[in-house]
């Protein structure tokens, strides 16, 4: 199952805020220079290359005070940088210098051996404090050495709360945690997946005019595992290894929107209906792509079961992907969603919950409630969470006279389980004698709303025309 990252934090370091999908000219990187002093002249900004990074923290008010150093520290340190072998072993846990040049926790994930030097290497680390995405490969220089923990069942004492515990014990706490996503994997699933996914395998790709940081490994062919950055074409999604082969390809390619029906446009907004059996390629170079950007999805090579609904933005150069989500043609268990995904560069525009509110619009044309498919995310069933509140809370504040469960999960095509744990996390339902009770004061549900926040892009069901699959003789 996919998973909704519309929601993701921009940056995730303290007071840091990075761009995950960059425009490739119109914004700048920072150098090591600016991250280390993010006042300087903004003058300078155009002239820097790379990622832009943004600080919230103020100046230093006066210099710094150098650290005095003594021979015999000095010399202590050196002797304990000696005596720690290289290359660190994968496993090794110790500190290492993020982008907001602090000192973060990490965990040796792989290593390669780099071609300048016989003892030379590079490092896959996990930051323990962040999601997955960020994981990456550093040189030996970001890593503190004489952080490297000796002893495995050494004494830790927890920053927060002076809690003592061994090594062992905050790794199979931390073990719980990363399993958090993955309830629905078993304990050897859940070991293959990590095995299988643990290093990042595409870096950047460059989609349109977009260069895009990847966020997870995503199993593409054998002979792309060499690539560190892929072309797309932003319209057939074919994908390749160098720039001179994306320009060869985009002077041929004559698509300029998703090879299906469009079903949907609002102003400059399509939503196209791609059938995978009739369109197998676009369907798996779909799932490739997104891939890069889910953690939970399940690649699926026969992407026939499948319709993708694929959201655009349009303009006199053709129809843009921004996001889309995909459904199966048939489905027992009455998912009216597979996997959704809002592509970084277009994240935080309501996109998100605009895919989410089609999916309903459809089960509404098809007579039926739906449910995404699981596990969810955590980012996803903030996403789903908040939609739900608000459509729910929406109609109980408008509605006058009692209303059912049931009733509401009609109104709404939403499954009677989801109505119910939405009113339950708001603490507006109570069970008596045998039944479900919404109990809903007006200013507790305008205060439940507002906390919900906005609602995103509206769907005007009025512009959109598709006929359900089964109807179409499928």
């Amino acid at each position: 199952m996919g998973s909704l990252e519309e929601n993701a934090p921009a940056g995730l370091g303290q007071g840091i805020e990075t761009v995950g999908g960059t425009l490739r000219e119109e914004i700048p990187v920072a150098t090591a220079e600016y991250v280390r002093n993010p006042m300087k002249d903004a003058t300078n900004n155009s002239k820097l290359n790379g990622r832009m990074v943004v600080t919230s923290s103020p100046p230093p008010t006066s210099s710094p005070v150098p650290i005095v150093q003594t021979e015999n520290s000095m010399e202590l340190s050196l002797k304990k940088r000696k005596s720690i072998p290289l290359p660190l072993e994968v496993g090794t846990r110790l500190l290492c210098k993020w982008r907001d040049g602090k000192l973060h926790p990490v965990k040796v994930i792989e290593r390669r051996k780099l071609p300048t030097g016989p003892d030379d290497y590079q490092y896959y680390v996990h930051y323990s404090e962040f999601n997955r995405r960020l994981d990456e490969w550093v040189k030996l220089e970001q890593l503190e050495l004489e952080s490297v923990e000796a002893d495995a069942d050494e004494k830790v004492e927890d920053k927060g709360g002076g809690l003592k515990m061994t090594r062992h014990q905050k790794r199979k706490i931390e073990e719980t945690h990363a399993e958090e996503g993955h309830e629905d994997f078993d304990a050897a699933s859940l070991r293959e997946h990590e095995e299988f996914t643990k290093v990042k395998n595409i870096s950047k790709i460059e989609l349109g005019k977009y260069e895009i940081d990847t966020w997870y490994f995503s199993p593409f062919p054998p002979e792309y595992s060499d690539c560190n950055k892929l072309f797309f074409c932003e319209f057939c999604l074919s994908f390749m290894k160098r720039k001179e082969q994306l320009a060869r390809h985009m002077r041929k390619c004559d698509l300029k929107y998703p090879p299906g029906d469009e079903i949907y446009r609002q102003g400059s907004l399509s939503m196209f209906e791609v059938d995978g059996k009739k369109n197998k390629i676009y369907g798996q170079n779909l799932c490739y792509l997104a891939k890069l950007f889910l953690d939970h999805k399940t690649l699926y090579y026969d992407v026939d079961l499948f319709l993708f609904y694929i959201l655009c933005e349009c303009d006199e150069r053709g129809c843009h992907m921004v996001g889309y989500f995909s459904k199966e043609k048939h489905s027992e268990e009455g998912y009216n969603l597979a996997c959704i995904l809002t592509l970084p560069p277009y994240q935080r525009k309501g996109y998100g919950k605009f895919l989410i509110a089609f999916s309903y619009e459809l089960s509404k044309k098809e007579g039926k409630v739906g449910t995404p498919e699981r596990p969810l995310s955590d980012l996803g069933l903030l996403s789903y969470r908040g939609y739900w509140t608000r459509v729910l809370l929406d109609i109980l504040k408008k509605h006058r006279g009692n209303v059912s469960i049931k009733e509401l999960s009609d109104m709404t095509a939403i499954k009677t389980e989801d109505v119910i744990s939405t009113l339950q996390s708001l603490e507006l339902i109570q069970y008596r004698k045998g039944q479900h009770v919404i109990c809903g004061d007006p200013k507790l549900l305008e205060r439940h709303l507002k906390a919900a926040g906005r609602g995103g892009l509206e769907v005007d069901a009025s512009k959109l025309i598709w006929t359900p699959y089964k109807e179409q003789g499928g």
